[in-house]
């Protein structure tokens, strides 16, 4: 239900950039059934407050590689984004999957681009790899990177 819910608010601020409607309730009709199935899920709270998402998978459909992981969806709500927290819920999700990782980033997604070039960069000491890459017709930066190439802070 929490994941449902917050991905209400994910599916408003994506809808920007990828031109999706509501259905006629005012809802996105999007089932997180199958996430639950495929991704291991983690929750950001503020106190006891869910205040975000990551969703965390293989990263083999892009890469070829079954034991690189990948941030499938990440999200954290309006409100606490640029005080630190979706840098710490990243760096938390990395921590629990030392090894290989990709982050793929859809470019019209322009806030989203910044935030995890600085935050893969200042995890990895600028170590990271990033390529464009058109899937569907669209542009998509992938980082690509080692978590356990982690900057002392």
């Amino acid at each position: 239900l929490v994941l449902h819910n917050l991905f209400e608010h994910y599916l408003h601020d994506m809808a920007q950039w990828f031109e999706f409607d509501t259905g006629t309730d005012g809802r996105y009709d999007y089932s997180t059934n199958d996430i639950w199935a495929t991704y291991a899920v983690y929750f950001a709270y503020a106190g006891e407050m869910p205040i975000g998402f990551g969703l965390v998978g293989s990263a083999e459909t892009w890469t070829g590689d079954a034991a690189m992981r990948d941030v499938h969806e990440f999200f954290v709500i309006r409100r606490y984004r640029r005080h630190g927290v979706g840098a710490a819920f990243a760096n938390y999700l990395w921590d629990q999957y030392p090894g290989n990782w990709l982050v793929r980033v859809f470019q019209a997604n322009r806030p989203a681009i910044p935030f995890w070039r600085g935050t893969i960069a200042a995890r990895t000491a600028h170590s990271a790899r990033e390529e464009t890459r058109i899937v569907n017709d669209r542009a998509w930066s992938y980082f690509l990177f080692d978590s356990t190439n982690k900057v002392a802070v």
